[in-house]
């Protein structure tokens, strides 16, 4: 028998409110201002027990990435857990499916990190090519012996390929930017974007995955975390891509087959990688830090201050909803209990400005 639907209820007086880590000043004040709120000063990553505590006795849990929240801890959460207001756009480590059993609502703050991810991205496809890190580690160690005209020499970026493996709003921000360096922007993603925005974005559809892998100068993964997802980037498609390509993942981890990855690097059969994400995150392989030609980084994409903040924002306005007794603000859909927060086509708010005054916009 399929579950009701997870439902929005009146709270009398302050909702208890347990957040599992650290947020921003403001957003912890203005959070002690409006709920009963329990924070995690330490920011130490909540065990199992404290997540079972924290779900037997909060109105609501506000969640991030770092907490995995299966359907045993989600059975043994109190009857008066109604929301689990994420801090974040991916969801993908909790069980929806146990929380809509359960009548738990879900909620997520996509699109606040879309312009900081892109930018993050961009800044990693032009470090990996142009090998800067290695530039950088040679003037640190005291290595570098002056300027040389084959020295440390990279790839330029404009008129290569730059294959965008998922076109949602970070895709297609990243899109947006790449356009301004010169790029050959091709895409693969579940849905075809409007053809209208794919010429403002300069962007051309592949419906073959294979074949966008294996032409692609660069490859930018955007997609997110799913039993589907899993590998996508296999062994199979990392031995069919150019020996001078390079692999850029600000998405998740479980997308690329770390094993084959490193195997590829290893043996040259790759120009590079860039990754702000890690398959085992947080451990990170020491076969990849022992690569010249990866960048590594503690997955940094989201982290600017405004991004948080109006993370932090949306979060607190998703409990308000909740609490009154209404959905949250520009709720569509309702996956497994989710309420999922959307702009038109999914694309970022400066994209749709720009796409509105173009002469697509009123088509």
């Amino acid at each position: 028998m399929q579950s009701a639907p997870a439902t929005s209820r009146r709270v009398a007086g302050k909702p208890r409110v347990v957040v599992t880590r650290r947020l921003m000043p403001a957003t912890e004040a203005r959070m002690a201002e409006l709920f009963e709120a329990v924070f995690n000063p330490a920011d130490i990553p909540l065990d199992r027990a404290a997540l079972v505590a924290a779900l037997q006795n909060a109105d609501v849990l506000v969640p991030t990435v770092t907490d995995r929240i299966d359907a045993e801890l989600i059975d043994a959460a109190g009857p008066q857990l109604g929301l689990m207001a994420n801090f974040g756009a991916g969801t993908e480590h909790i069980d929806l499916a146990a929380a809509r059993a359960r009548r738990i609502m879900v909620t997520n703050t996509p699109g606040v990190f879309t312009d900081d991810t892109a930018d993050m991205t961009m800044a990693l496809i032009v470090t990996v090519t142009r090998r800067f890190v290695e530039g950088v580690r040679l003037v640190l160690t005291g290595q570098w012996g002056g300027w040389s005209p084959s020295g440390l020499l990279g790839h330029r970026i404009a008129g290569k390929r730059l294959a965008i493996l998922g076109m949602g709003r970070i895709g297609q921000a990243v899109a947006h930017r790449a356009r301004a360096f010169g790029l050959e922007v091709v895409y693969h993603s579940r849905h075809r974007i409007p053809a209208s925005l794919e010429t403002m974005l300069g962007a051309r559809y592949e419906p073959d995955l294979d074949r966008l892998i294996a032409e692609a100068d660069i490859l930018t993964l955007h997609c997110p975390a799913s039993i589907a997802t899993r590998h996508i980037l296999s062994a199979a498609r990392i031995a069919a891509m150019k020996p001078t390509a390079y692999v850029v993942n600000t998405a998740r981890g479980e997308l690329i087959d770390e094993e084959a990855l490193i195997a590829a690097l290893e043996a040259g059969r790759l120009g590079g990688a860039a990754l702000d994400v890690f398959e085992h995150e947080p451990a990170v392989d020491p076969r990849l830090i022992a690569q010249p030609n990866v960048i590594l980084i503690p997955h940094l994409g989201s982290a600017t201050i405004e991004g948080r903040e109006d993370s932090g924002a949306r979060v607190i306005a998703n409990i308000r909803y909740w609490a009154d007794g209404h959905r949250p603000p520009r709720s569509s859909a309702r996956r497994a209990g989710l309420i999922r927060h959307t702009a038109p086509c999914s694309i970022s708010a400066s994209i749709w400005r720009r796409w509105l005054r173009s002469p697509h916009g009123d088509g």
